[in-house]
């Protein structure tokens, strides 16, 4: 098993394989072995096809490393080129939002965009609390990293375009959202698109070892609470759907990542939203264990 991480190595930003709990920096492994990467994650999924074997190959190889643990692990993609949301995908989400009953059919699958170099960060301390804001919620999501160009993909070869998976956060101003007395009742930039509002990380598992994504179990936690326990079965467009549709809009380019919606267990419904020094971890079997801080700006 190994998994990209970008840690920060020598004061930048390194991409780095993950093998057993150690990391090696890529473009030095490769050259040790005779071969040439790229030095960024996000230059690697430029090439995928070509690249994903040369990976394999030197994940058989590597020896010691760098131990995670002691590892400034920064989010693994620096930066996407796009970042689309699934919103409402989840039949138990839409139910604790006050829709039991809805069908597949009723639904319409709709994305809204995050800005990729001002909402994603990695692990630590630096989720940054939107100014004013009262409702700031939190969302687990199973992130979609794309490594083959997708225009008008079928469902069927959907899921052929997709190179790997991370756990991401979905943070929002739920009172920013919010815009009734405007004809357009929502403002989905202003509740969803602040700085550091997408938390991505640890890794970034490739989709070859990530074998059933549909029924990946999500978990999140706030100060040691869990919050939500769910599975990817639950969701009402299918990954392979979201890939397809999103590709009907525009064209998907190798680096960007969807989100996929996100379970039951959001704050709104309850009305406990998040506050300054508030601790998240937000966990995926088989990808790992995401956790951040919310901080206040400085």
């Amino acid at each position: 098993m190994w998994s990209l991480v970008t840690a920060r190595m020598g004061g930048k930003p390194t991409a780095c394989l993950q093998v057993a709990g150690q990391l090696h920096p890529i473009a030095d492994l490769a050259s040790r072995h005779g071969s040439e990467l790229p030095a960024s994650v996000a230059d690697l999924f430029s090439d995928w096809s070509r690249h994903e074997p040369v990976l394999e190959m030197l994940a058989q190889k590597a020896a010691s490393g760098v131990p995670v643990d002691q590892a400034e692990l920064l989010a693994p993609l620096q930066y996407p080129g796009k970042i689309l949301c699934a919103g409402a995908n989840y039949f138990d989400h839409m139910a604790e939002m006050g829709f039991p009953d809805i069908t597949k059919e009723s639904q319409r699958l709709f994305f809204f965009m995050k800005p990729p170099r001002n909402a994603i960060v990695g692990p630590g301390s630096n989720v940054i609390m939107p100014r004013g804001t009262k409702a700031f919620d939190w969302e687990i999501e199973l992130a979609v990293i794309i490594g083959k160009t997708a225009r008008y993909a079928s469902v069927q070869d959907a899921m052929a375009h997709i190179a790997g998976y991370s756990v991401a956060i979905d943070l929002s101003a739920r009172d920013f959202n919010k815009a009734p007395e405007q004809f357009y009742k929502l403002d989905w930039v202003a509740g969803k698109a602040n700085d550091t509002c997408c938390p991505m990380g640890p890794c970034i598992v490739p989709a070859s070892q990530f074998r059933d994504p549909q029924s990946a179990r999500l978990r999140l936690s706030v100060n040691g609470e869990v919050k939500q326990d769910s599975d990817a079965g639950k969701m009402i467009f299918s990954i392979a759907e979201q890939v397809s549709r999103a590709s009907e809009i525009m064209t998907l380019d190798p680096g960007d990542v969807l989100l996929t919606g996100t379970p039951a267990g959001v704050g709104v419904p309850s009305q406990t939203f998040l506050k300054v020094g508030d601790a998240i971890d937000a966990e995926i079997d088989g990808i790992g264990r995401l956790s951040v801080k919310v901080a206040r700006e400085a």
